[in-house]
């Protein structure tokens, strides 16, 4: 009975020191303890980001079929701004958490200021293509006339303050490299307090603010990751972190530069190939109408609440791996790698569970449309059947972006969304007319796939002499 009392106070004792980001060793000492000092705010950090959608989701499901149907759209076209994103972000967190392995502060923030500044660039081009074709994309996605007419203006706000997006992920990145999560964290928390609060305001108007629709998530959501932005440049400038900036590292340099882009090439293939498989399972998805489209985007948004705690611990692995190659400690790598998808996965089983008994409920929590109830719940459950393999997968893959090879999960991306995932969902939806249900089976048999070939490489330890 002691020891019980003696546990749980220890774990509400790390807990507090995990949200405080105090804990700055991850290299030594007690590896379960690290996972969880990392993890923490990692998986906060995530939920966050997994509660954006899911505040966009509620107050607009009250405004419309087709305003819901918009932002399942706009989110497939916006996930490729993701993948440069989070490809940045994988080489920004290996390239900071090795240097900070390397006890090498001073390039840690050389390569930090790098990545802001990549970022900016193809932030800036990817907003001049969203403010002046936003009907046309939607169009393309195979938006109905009406959808376009009602929802063209939040794909126009959301792509064209796509730099917030841009730089949330990044800067995040670099505190998760270098051990500093629990800043990571606190910007979510920042951006997404100031996204529930800014939600309703905009979507159904207040005082002089007129009711703004569906646009109006799309403005409150940018102004919320606005601040946060402004936030994490405070905390790089001002030193308020393992890394710190000043006006001296605000130059172009070459060899970090081009160091960067090398290690982040593979990351932006790997989640280019990812996400565009995601647009033409979206496009396929479109041709069964807009309930269904309604159900597969709410089951989406749901999904992500509990992937990314998962996604969470695969960055705390990521990061460990990072920092603890570059101390040359490969096996205790290689040992953190193991204890984080062995949590993940457990994580993962007990949600499918869930998902499994309660997705019809789940899915009225957003929409008492029928239809909408039925094709989200069937999602809902024929994804979280593979849960336990995404939880596994995620911290596999991950583990190969913080050591820096970007290109194995690459290829195993090629493989199982372009080669098998997509083929499958065409074949099974509309050649075999399983409908909508063939494209949820695709879904969950390539992540498990994904899952297996990762597995089977990892174990060959060649991740262990990756140079960044």
């Amino acid at each position: 009975m002691q020891s019980n009392k003696i546990s749980i106070k220890q774990f509400f004792k790390y807990l507090k020191i995990a949200i405080s980001g105090k804990e700055q060793e991850f290299t030594s000492g007690s590896i379960r303890k690290a996972v969880f000092m990392l993890s923490i705010p990692m998986i906060l950090e995530m939920l966050m980001e997994s509660i954006f959608a899911i505040v966009d989701i509620f107050y607009v499901s009250r405004v419309s079929v087709n305003a819901v149907s918009t932002i399942g759209l706009t989110e497939s076209v916006i996930t490729l701004v993701y993948a440069v994103a989070i490809g940045l972000s994988m080489a920004a967190t290996a390239i900071v958490a090795r240097r900070i392995g390397e006890k090498d502060r001073e390039g840690a923030s050389q390569a930090a200021i790098q990545v802001i500044g990549l970022g900016i660039i193809v932030a800036t081009l990817i907003s001049v293509v969203g403010v002046l074709y936003p009907r046309e994309i939607l169009q393309l996605m195979g938006g109905e006339p009406d959808l376009i007419a009602e929802g063209y203006r939040y794909t126009q706000v959301l792509l064209g303050g796509n730099v917030t997006i841009m730089l949330l992920f990044l800067i995040n990145a670099i505190f998760r490299g270098a051990g500093d999560a629990s800043i990571a964290m606190w910007a979510l928390v920042l951006s997404n307090g100031l996204n529930i609060i800014l939600d309703p305001i905009f979507i159904f108007g207040l005082g002089p603010i007129p009711a703004l629709g569906v646009q109006g998530a799309a403005i409150a959501t940018t102004i919320g990751r606005g601040i946060a932005v402004v936030f994490q440049l405070m905390v790089l400038f001002y030193g308020w972190s393992k890394i710190k900036v000043g006006f001296k590292d605000l130059v172009f340099r070459a060899a970090v530069m081009l160091n960067l882009v090398k290690v982040s090439l593979g990351g932006i293939g790997q989640f280019l190939i990812g996400t565009s498989s995601w647009v033409f399972l979206m496009r396929i998805m479109s041709e069964f109408g807009s309930e269904v489209l309604a159900g597969y985007t709410i089951a989406i948004r749901v999904m992500m609440l509990t992937l990314m705690p998962a996604w969470g611990m695969s960055n705390a692995a990521a990061a460990l791996v990072g920092q603890n190659l570059g101390a040359q400690k490969p096996d205790r790598a290689e040992a953190s790698v193991w204890k984080t998808g062995k949590y993940s996965a457990i994580f993962m089983a007990f949600v499918s569970v869930v998902y499994l008994i309660f997705a019809p409920q789940i899915i009225s929590w957003f929409t008492q449309e029928a239809e909408v109830i039925k094709s989200g719940a069937l999602c809902l459950r024929i994804i979280a059947a593979g849960y336990v393999f995404y939880g596994y997968g995620m911290v596999i893959i991950n583990a190969f972006n913080g050591a820096g090879d970007t290109k194995t999960p690459t290829w195993i991306n090629f493989i199982c969304f372009w080669l098998f995932q997509l083929p499958l969902a065409y074949i099974t939806a509309l050649a075999l007319d399983f409908g909508p249900l063939g494209v949820f089976i695709a879904i969950t048999l390539a992540e498990v796939l994904i899952t297996i070939l990762s597995l089977v490489w990892f174990k060959k330890g060649y991740w262990k002499t990756t140079q960044v």
